[in-house]
């Protein structure tokens, strides 16, 4: 039997195959398909299947990432979606938290309101911060909202109450009878998506969440629809911010959870593969076609968070914490109105796609810089399957960028590619040096089809002296999306002052969870035995503002007590202080229900290769510095590289996925997990 893993990015779909039996990986790549991201994943397996000749009614298990529900909220494609919610509080949505990005720019625009203020509608009705009921809901109210509703043709509708997180009974009332009345509407109740307090994100979360929804559900047909025809017999599981799996069903009913879907993956398979090269402290740096993802890995675990922006809409959902700038090979190089070079964010994606795919683009792109300096092959890419045309590539950067600046040719396309690293650069130090990490302590895990193109540049500039590109680079989300395991989160807000009675609500809080938990798992059709539940209490001190992470084992009863020492040390760490008279304040109780996945393999041990003359493919005149000109430069297969044998730079490793750029004086070995581990400049690994 076999399992699949897909991830959709904005100019590449790739997929993983993996042999359940043997163990065997394989690797496939096409053209993603913006307008439909379901044919290309549709398309894409066909080939795999008939590529390595694998009969759809093998195939076990297939999850998918996916960029839609983000990709709806960037470009405001969503569906015309209403919001009700708790008299005197429709404005909340336009007023927000009053916070500026930047203080002093006030060029700075808020990115328009998802639902415009005529369809806002607020509803007569008030829970208490304790979860009572001060004004109970008129029913009759909602009957005539329900016309109103109809009338303006919305096709979502997104409720927030006041404090429903403690009480949701008003919304659950609001929400069944708009179901009943609309049976083709769909509807997000935030006690259902969020219960959690934070009135202005838990309102941005659940019109997010409905925002998408509609187009989300057509998507996900359209997924199902092709999966089946093709006869493979399992509907496909789409990856969640959180790094786990969630069913089609979950989806359709929690959409705004996969805004970081595909990242999500590749930092989750990052961790792992890194770990088993004996790396513990990682910065995941994903470059794909129209962006970088850059995440932390500390002691081999992910770190997350449950506050965010999508497009500059606030998001309170867990996820892994990635940070995302608009950097890739697809992103256009542009004169500003002072004739300075600027790269970013704008991108060319699929379509037209670089200049150099031949295939309508008409910008110059970091793609089309790379094919100048001949970083990347100037005839061909994916093993042979996308001709690249130099000349047009050399043509847009001399006219659009090195004859506007007074460039030689080679000096203006390695001005784009500076740009481009100065911007990853300040991504990664945004995730580690301004969080307090030594960066001289991790290594740079570079994947995605770009990754390893900018990585030993990226890493010198950040003064990381190890970077690992991992085997098929561009596949690694992909491959992630294989390394993953079922989940959904829970939450309770309870704000108080820890005590030995609050202590005790805790404790029954984490049992509710446990038993929804294992209600959703039983849905998920997850055995008993493949069950886990993590725990986290957040919490911080009283007149904080913002709250800690502190876990909570499952298997030991911890004591209040024990939870203070606990939260002082993850304080420490957090903020480098304690302040040990200081009373601590709960905030909220999480739940993470795990359904474990079976990974029946070892995808970790490459097998004896070849020598380096047989790797040897070519020499190529490659330019790296504008003081050195050209260098001739060896270009090697990866896979016919021989095992833990060190090799020095300049040189060039290409494999179908992804293209390794090592600079001079660097130093290099493919180590027996298959990973290229690259020193920097000759550094200590």
């Amino acid at each position: 039997m076999y399992r699949i893993g897909v991830d959709v990015g904005g100019t590449f779909t790739d997929f993983t195959l993996l042999n359940e039996t043997s163990g065997e990986v394989l690797f496939y790549k096409v053209s993603s398909t913006p307008s439909d991201p379901s044919e290309a994943i549709r398309t894409g397996t066909r080939a795999l299947l008939d590529e390595f000749s694998v009969k759809p009614e093998e195939v076990s298990f297939m999850g998918h990432g996916t960029t839609v529900a983000t990709n709806l909220v960037i470009e405001r494609k969503g569906s015309r979606t209403a919001l009700l919610t708790t008299k005197g509080f429709r404005d909340v949505l336009d007023i927000g938290r009053q916070t500026r990005p930047n203080l002093y720019d006030y060029q700075i625009q808020k990115p328009a309101v998802l639902v415009p203020r005529a369809l806002r509608f607020e509803v007569d009705e008030r829970i208490t911060v304790d979860g009572g009921v001060l004004r109970a809901i008129d029913m009759a109210q909602v009957d005539d909202l329900i016309g109103k509703l109809k009338a303006a043709e919305v096709k979502a509708v997104a409720i927030c109450f006041l404090h429903a997180y403690r009480n949701p009974v008003h919304e659950a009332m609001v929400r069944d009878r708009l179901r009943e009345a609309m049976p083709d509407l769909y509807v997000t109740a935030s006690s259902d998506l969020l219960p959690e307090f934070r009135e202005f994100e838990r309102l941005s979360t659940t019109v997010l969440n409905a925002y998408s929804g509609p187009r989300m559900q057509t998507y996900l047909d359209r997924l199902s629809d092709g999966v089946q025809a093709l006869g493979v017999p399992m509907a496909p599981y789409t990856i969640h911010s959180n790094g786990g799996l969630m069913s089609i069903p979950t989806v359709r009913q929690f959409p705004v959870r996969t805004c970081l879907s595909g990242p999500a993956a590749g930092v989750v398979g990052g961790a792992v593969v890194a770990g088993e090269a004996g790396f513990q402290n990682v910065i995941t740096f994903d470059v794909g076609g129209t962006s970088t993802d850059v995440s932390v890995i500390v002691g081999g675990q992910p770190q997350f968070t449950s506050s965010r922006t999508v497009a500059d809409y606030p998001v309170k959902t867990p996820m892994v914490d990635i940070h995302v700038i608009g950097a890739g090979g697809g992103s256009i190089a542009w004169l500003d109105d002072a004739s300075a070079l600027k790269v970013g964010p704008f991108s060319a994606g699929a379509v037209p796609g670089p200049v150099a795919y031949g295939r309508g683009g008409e910008e110059p792109t970091v793609t089309d810089a790379n094919v100048v300096l001949h970083r990347l092959n100037p005839v061909t890419l994916l093993r042979g399957k996308l001709e690249v045309k130099e000349q047009a590539a050399r043509d847009v950067i001399e006219q659009k960028v090195a004859a506007p600046l007074g460039l030689p040719l080679e000096e203006a396309a390695l001005g784009v590619l500076r740009i481009t690293n100065a911007n990853m650069g300040r991504a990664i130090r945004s995730v580690s040096t301004e969080r307090g990490y030594d960066l001289s302590t991790f290594a740079l895990m570079a994947f995605g089809g770009a990754g390893p193109l900018h990585a030993c540049e990226v890493a010198a500039e950040c003064g990381i002296p190890t970077v690992i590109v991992p085997r098929e680079p561009g596949t690694m989300c992909a491959r992630g999306i294989l390394l993953s395991d079922i989940s959904l989160d829970f939450v309770r807000t309870h704000i108080a002052a820890a005590t030995l009675e609050t202590w005790a609500q805790v404790g029954r809080y984490f049992d509710e969870m446990r038993v929804d938990g294992g209600n959703w798992l039983n849905g998920e059709k997850v055995a008993p035995e493949m069950r886990r539940f993590l725990q986290v209490v957040e919490a911080r001190y009283e007149g904080q503002n913002f709250e800690v992470s502190v876990a909570i084992p499952t298997d030991e009863a911890i004591d209040l007590d024990g939870f203070l020492e606990r939260f002082a040390e993850a304080h420490r760490v957090e903020y480098g202080y304690v302040i040990p008279d200081r009373k601590v304040e709960l905030v909220n109780c999480r739940t993470k229900a795990l359904g474990l996945v079976p990974k029946p393999y070892n995808d970790f041990q490459a097998t004896e290769a070849g020598t380096v003359e047989e790797a040897l493919l070519e020499t190529r005149s490659v330019y790296f510095k504008a003081d050195q000109g050209r260098v001739t430069t060896p270009v090697y297969a990866r896979e016919k590289l021989p095992l833990e044998t060190t090799l020095s730079g300049p040189a060039i490793v290409e494999e179908m996925s992804s293209t390794t750029v090592i600079p001079p004086a660097s130093k290099f070995q493919v180590d027996r997990a298959g990973n290229i581990i690259i020193s920097i400049l000759g550094g200590a690994q």
